[in-house]
C-alpha cells in the first residue's frame, strides 16, 4: 500500500487505520485461538475509527492451493471459526473503506474491486506462519 503524491488527512487516516488493522489482527492471532478472534479485533478497530470492513473478500490459508482454508474474515465474533494451530500458513489482508463495506468487481477487467459508493479503500497484507509462540511474518 502506497500513497502517491499529495493526499487528504482523511485518506491518510484511512491508510494508517488499515495498517493498524493488519497489526491488530496479527496480535489477535494466537496459537489455539480462533480465526474469528482476528476478524473481531480488526472490525472493532476500523469501526472505532469511522471506517467499514469489506465482507466479500478475506484472507486465506496457503497450502496445496494458494487460496486454501481457512477463510480469514476481517469481521466476526471471538471464539468462532477455524482453530489456529502451529504449522498453519495464512494471510491477513483487511480492506478498510471510507464508506460502505459493499463492493463489486469491475466488469471491464474482471479483477478490480470497487466499493458500491466508490469512496476510497486501503488494504495491507502479510502472509504468516503460526508457530507454537505466535505468528512469524513470511512477507516483508
Amino acid at each position: 500500500m502506497y500513497v502517491i503524491g499529495e493526499t487528504t488527512a482523511r485518506k491518510q487516516k484511512l491508510v494508517d487505520v488499515a495498517k493498524e488493522c493488519l497489526y491488530i489482527g496479527m496480535e489477535a492471532a494466537k496459537p489455539f485461538g480462533f480465526v474469528g478472534d482476528i476478524g473481531n479485533a480488526i472490525h472493532k478497530h476500523a469501526h472505532k475509527n469511522g471506517f467499514s470492513v469489506v465482507r466479500d473478500l478475506c484472507g486465506h490459508g496457503v497450502g496445496l492451493k494458494f487460496h486454501d482454508d481457512p477463510e480469514v474474515l476481517h469481521y466476526g465474533k471471538k471464539g468462532t471459526g477455524m482453530l489456529l494451530v502451529p504449522g498453519m500458513v495464512f494471510t491477513i489482508e483487511p480492506m478498510i473503506n471510507m464508506g460502505t463495506w459493499k463492493v463489486f468487481v469491475d466488469s471491464a477487467d474482471g479483477w478490480t474491486v470497487i466499493t458500491d459508493d466508490e469512496l476510497p479503500s486501503a488494504q495491507w497484507e502479510h502472509t504468516f506462519l503460526m508457530t507454537e509462540t505466535g505468528l512469524e511474518i513470511l512477507t516483508h
